[in-house]
């Protein structure tokens, strides 16, 4: 498959916005890379990308070549895992495009629980938010999407929809650590850390506070979950964060701990999972999803 070969070298300069950045990512050299895509071009009889001072761009020919690129990427996935389940083995590729907050302990423990059993898979995880999901899914850049919305519903094909309560997280010796359930007014006794506007569980905290008396502006705001945690175990602060991205049992965390908030005072949102429309999935990502659908249903409530 020699074309593969070509087409992996495009999607890396599409990917990287350069030459050298994409022969840098392939450990090939520039003119090798150079090469590769000059023939192609030669080939098809189109340039396909644009030229400036910063890189390149793809220009209209290139968008239609990327997207015929990347969904021949897929189909030659699916045709490589239905081999491998012909010879007995499990192997392939599964491309996912999350929400953040299962990047910490759900995504990690299930990839290796999945990899136990067929160590010959592989896995691309990609943090999006949910409301680029459906055009990712659409550019083949993932095969499935795992996303939390505080009250959208996906334009994407769902497979699953679960309910999730919002927690709050903080330090193990934190006083609130002392409750099994908390007021949303409890948390606001303390500094808070909240995620940037436009992430779910920030969408539940600022519903949530609307026309209450003890609302004041966040102690910190970031877009980052990872260093929100790392915030509230240096400090006395508490943060937001939904269901299966908390340190809740069974998950165990030497440094930090969640309590579940009291539905009375934040609604739940729904996480999705789903598919592009119309797109068949590889036996592997069909695999992975059913999987993870099987968890998610024991534990949480449907939507």
């Amino acid at each position: 498959m020699k074309h593969l070969t070509t087409f992996r070298v495009i999607d890396a300069i599409a990917r990287t916005g350069s030459i050298r950045g994409a022969a840098d990512y392939l450990a090939l050299t520039p003119s090798a890379v150079q090469r590769r895509l000059q023939s192609y071009e030669a080939e098809i009889g189109f340039n396909i990308f644009d030229r400036n001072p910063q890189g390149v761009d793809l220009n209209s020919a290139g968008e239609l070549v990327i997207m015929h690129i990347r969904e021949t990427f897929s189909e030659t996935g699916k045709l490589t895992s239905r081999l491998a389940d012909l010879a007995g083995m499990r192997r392939g590729e599964v491309r996912i495009g999350c929400s953040q907050a299962l990047v910490p302990y759900f995504l990690p423990h299930h990839i290796s629980e999945y990899q136990t059993t067929y160590p010959n898979v592989t896995f691309e995880v990609v943090v999006i938010e949910h409301r680029t999901a459906q055009s990712a899914l659409a550019n083949h850049a993932i095969d499935l999407a795992i996303v939390f919305g505080a009250a959208e519903v996906p334009e994407f094909k769902t497979l699953l929809g679960v309910h999730q309560r919002l927690t709050a997280v903080m330090g193990r010796n934190h006083p609130l650590a002392n409750f099994e359930q908390l007021r949303l007014r409890q948390c606001y006794e303390h500094p808070v850390a909240l995620p940037g506007v436009g992430f779910g569980s920030r969408t539940m905290v600022d519903a949530a506070l609307q026309e209450k008396s003890y609302f004041r502006s966040p102690d910190v705001e970031s877009n980052s979950f990872e260093y929100l945690k790392a915030h509230v175990i240096a400090t006395s602060a508490v943060t937001f964060q939904i269901e299966c991205g908390a340190p809740l049992p069974p998950v165990k965390d030497t440094n930090l701990t969640a309590r579940l908030i009291d539905q009375r005072d934040v609604a739940p949102g729904t996480l999705w999972i789903g598919q592009l429309a119309g797109r068949s999935l590889s036996v592997t990502a069909s695999r992975f999803a059913e999987q993870i659908g099987r968890n998610l249903s024991e534990r949480y409530e449907h939507v």
